[in-house]
């Protein structure tokens, strides 16, 4: 069977290395908490995306020493791989050589802020490696993206990108054409990492789901990220 992996790419939650974008309006305790959630309810939507084993899901993670709490976030046969050092473009190079060493034909490397993440876009990612030679993107509203996805490596596809700016998406895809990669570029999708697109969250999980979203489809359940919001918001109702 061809296999896709399936990884987030993830930092074990701890209070004042998580999300600190999201403080304020939570405290670093609620950021570390709701890191979990998000990291958790993700890790779910993968787990159901791949029971027909064609998806196998990880986590790539940092900082080492911290799997056993990770696990706990995690279901049962998601496997572990640790990130490498440097910046993110190094290490999401790692992290896909590292999957695809594993002996998959593709690997995806999905970021760890996206919780809502439909689960039909992970499934046209993988479909999209099992069909050649390609790149995968999900873009995200604020530049980036939310899942790249590879069928070999690419070291030169993440050099000197200005992460974190809202030109890594569209550089990247000058950067593939000049690598002559191609790229298949999917619906897209947001990452919950300031106070603007935890309020989109609220309102997704309140039934406004983002303009952006594909109509008709149903929204991806994140119970453990909605019982973060649901008790946050009864307290700040208080």
């Amino acid at each position: 069977m061809t296999t896709i992996a399936v990884g987030i790419i993830c930092k074990t939650p701890s209070p004042g290395k998580s999300k600190t974008r999201l403080s304020p309006p939570l405290p670093p305790e609620d950021c570390a908490e709701i890191s979990g959630c998000f990291i958790a309810d993700l890790a779910a939507t993968i787990a159901g995306l791949s029971e027909g084993g064609d998806a196998p899901g990880y986590a790539v993670y940092t900082p080492a020493g911290s799997e056993e709490e990770l696990r706990q976030l995690l279901p049962d046969g998601f496997g572990l791989v640790l990130q490498g050092e440097g910046d993110l473009g190094r290490r999401l190079d790692r992290g896909i050589t590292d999957l695809l060493a594993q002996g998959h034909a593709g690997a995806i490397l999905v970021n760890s802020d996206s919780p809502t993440l439909p689960r039909h876009i992970l499934r046209a990612a993988v479909q999209a490696l099992k069909s050649g030679d390609n790149a995968v993107i999900s873009p995200a509203l604020d530049g980036g993206y939310t899942l790249i996805g590879l069928s070999r490596p690419h070291p030169g596809l993440f050099a000197d990108i200005p992460w974190s700016t809202d030109t890594v998406y569209s550089l990247t895809l000058e950067r593939a054409r000049t690598l002559g990669v191609p790229v298949i570029s999917l619906d897209p999708w947001y990452d919950v990492d300031d106070a603007r697109s935890y309020a989109m969250l609220e309102d997704e999980l309140d039934g406004r789901p983002p303009p952006f979203s594909a109509a008709g489809r149903p929204m991806q359940e994140a119970p453990r990220t909605r019982a973060f919001v649901r008790r946050r918001q009864t307290v700040m109702a208080s």
